[in-house]
């Protein structure tokens, strides 16, 4: 932001002055959004950019002046490059760099953000960024990816030690990618092959955090897994107030020896959406329900579900996302019935209220039930985005 002309930053600022008139509008209540490492400090560490921290105080305030409480994320994915020149997040230094970056806002904007999350999906970013390479910083390196995972777990906990330390009275927690692996026969080996990934995927970031050490799955299928030395445990084992939960689908698994982990992905019959993600509000249900019980304590938020589709723009300019609808309505009854059932849900975004940048899929899929058009940037509230914002005011799900 150092480099915006005093038109250009005129434009950042009515146009999220716009977006924020627009969510009031639509009823939400809550907006999560990140702040991006890179834009407070541009070498990872060091000297601020007040632009950057002048840039989400004013947008902090223009979602309390509209009634919105601010969710804010530290991390979702986006390192800065001077560090990550200096091994990212396979140094453990950058741990520590992180609770500095986390303290200066706690700092800079705790007066006003009270609901606080630590880092978006460490499984993405170690698992998909540093051992497939598909998200950056695109590395092949499975060992690399074990180191990763566990600083960043360090990271979580510096950063909310910071917090407690600062002495605000928000809350504060992580969110995690969880979802529902079910085994493709019942088979004993089918089985298997599902807890395998179980742990893999939704284990590896949360016994931590609660039960002081990594799944022993993980330890069987990677020798150089990190261990839990006692100050980690310390560090890391510290009371979250709230779990995220981001969850779009299930997974299917059968046994095979070839595949990592020994466990094939199988695509069942059924619908899916553009990624390729079946569609399976069951699977919310479930995970919500493992997660209640498996960490028995936090409260629980859904921060993420949604789904892209091929929107199409009627010749009146609307845009009709029936599939999307559909989508969103069958997971909501989905989170009711967890609730209904004793899991201590207390809220739930949507992803995503506009169309975005879908990091390696670029501008290509739209989840947003707000459509945006690229060229010109005009916003329009697509049908699942005025469904959406009825069942707001409702409270409820109605067809």
């Amino acid at each position: 932001m150092d480099g915006d002309t005093g038109d250009v930053a005129c434009d950042h600022y009515n146009r999220y002055k716009d977006d924020v008139a627009l969510m009031k509008q639509l009823g939400l209540h809550s907006y999560r959004f990140s702040v991006a490492w890179p834009r407070i400090f541009p070498a990872g560490k060091g000297k601020v950019n007040q632009a950057g921290i002048d840039f989400y105080s004013s947008l902090v305030d223009e979602l309390l002046e509209a009634d919105i409480r601010p969710c804010l994320t530290l991390y979702h994915w986006d390192l800065p490059q001077a560090i990550q020149d200096e091994g990212g997040w396979q140094n453990p230094e950058t741990a520590l760099w992180f609770r500095d970056y986390s303290a200066l806002l706690y700092d800079k904007l705790g007066d006003r953000v009270k609901f606080w999350i630590t880092l978006n999906e460490p499984w993405v970013i170690s698992f998909i960024g540093h051992a497939l390479g598909v998200h950056a910083p695109g590395i092949f390196d499975v060992e690399g990816m074990l180191k990763v995972g566990h600083t960043l777990m360090q990271a979580h906990g510096h950063a909310l030690s910071a917090y407690r330390e600062s002495g605000r009275d928000g809350q504060i927690g992580i969110t995690v990618d969880v979802e529902t692996a079910m085994p493709a026969t019942d088979s004993d080996e089918d089985r298997a092959a599902a807890q395998r990934y179980h742990a893999f995927k939704n284990r590896w970031f949360l016994d931590p955090i609660f039960l002081g050490t990594y799944p022993k799955e993980m330890y069987a299928a990677f020798p150089t897994m990190p261990g839990m030395e006692p100050e980690d445990v310390k560090l890391i084992r510290q009371p979250v107030d709230f779990i995220g939960v981001n969850n779009y689908t299930r997974t299917v698994w059968r046994h095979d020896d070839r595949c990592f982990l020994q466990a094939d992905h199988v695509m069942p019959d059924g619908t899916y959406t553009e990624m390729e993600w079946e569609v399976y509000p069951e699977g919310l249900y479930r995970i919500l329900t493992w997660v209640h019980e498996h960490c028995s304590g936090p409260a629980l938020y859904v921060t993420e579900n949604g789904a892209a589709f091929p929107d199409s723009v009627e010749p009146d300019g609307s845009v009709k996302d029936d599939e999307r609808l559909d989508y969103v309505r069958e997971y909501l009854k989905a989170c009711h019935r967890a609730i209904e059932e004793g899991v201590d849900l207390r809220g739930y975004y949507l992803w995503s209220l506009m169309d975005n940048f879908e990091w390696g899929f670029g501008y290509s899929k739209r989840f947003g039930i707000v459509r945006v058009d690229f060229e010109t940037q005009k916003r329009t509230v697509k049908k699942s985005g005025h469904w959406y914002s009825q069942a707001i005011t409702n409270n409820g799900f109605s067809d």
